[in-house]
């Protein structure tokens, strides 16, 4: 299961595109609200009921995280969401994040020595990264990019990487992205 932790004032379009293309590839993904309250307002007012709470999230084999901001600030303020990066950090589990949430990774000494990218202007927060300017970077277990423009292509390489290329170049000519 791949989870996407949603704080109030998240990027809409970062974290919705990437849920919605990986449920069309058959990939099991929930939204997941940081707060007991499932419905989750984005940063462009957009209000979102999630699949479930954070309280109700069991270990899985991915988290992903928007961007946007306030989204980014409120995921890094809550204990629990940090506790359980640090979790699935330890056990070499996939980390995704967007724009201006790969901050948090670095935050953690999670990027040292990895190449990465983020939303311009927070590449400060990606402490000990190689920071490039690629739509989407892998190095190891973490995988970032760069902003709403790269949603898509971040949905179609963890596509490419859990399932396979072709199924990821099907969906892609399927929604006339090309």
């Amino acid at each position: 299961m791949i989870y996407t932790l949603l704080a109030e004032g998240f990027e809409e379009v970062e974290a919705l595109t990437v849920v919605d293309i990986l449920r069309r590839a058959e990939i099991a993904i929930q939204t997941v609200s940081i707060t007991d309250n499932q419905t989750v307002v984005g940063g462009h007012g957009i209000p979102v009921v999630a699949d479930i709470t954070l309280k109700e999230m069991q270990e899985g084999e991915m988290i992903f995280l928007p961007g946007g901001m306030p989204g980014v600030t409120n995921l890094e303020k809550h204990p629990a969401v940090i506790e359980t990066i640090q979790n699935y950090a330890s056990k070499g589990k996939l980390l995704a994040a967007i724009c201006a949430a790969p901050k948090i990774y670095g935050q953690l000494g999670l990027l040292n020595g990895k190449q990465a990218v983020c939303y311009p202007g927070f590449e400060e927060y990606l402490k000990g990264a190689n920071v490039l300017k690629l739509p989407v970077v892998q190095d190891g277990n973490i995988i970032t990019s760069r902003g709403a423009g790269t949603a898509a292509e971040l949905a179609f390489f963890i596509i490419s990487l859990l399932k396979d290329k072709t199924v990821a170049d099907r969906l892609r000519t399927g929604m006339i992205y090309e």
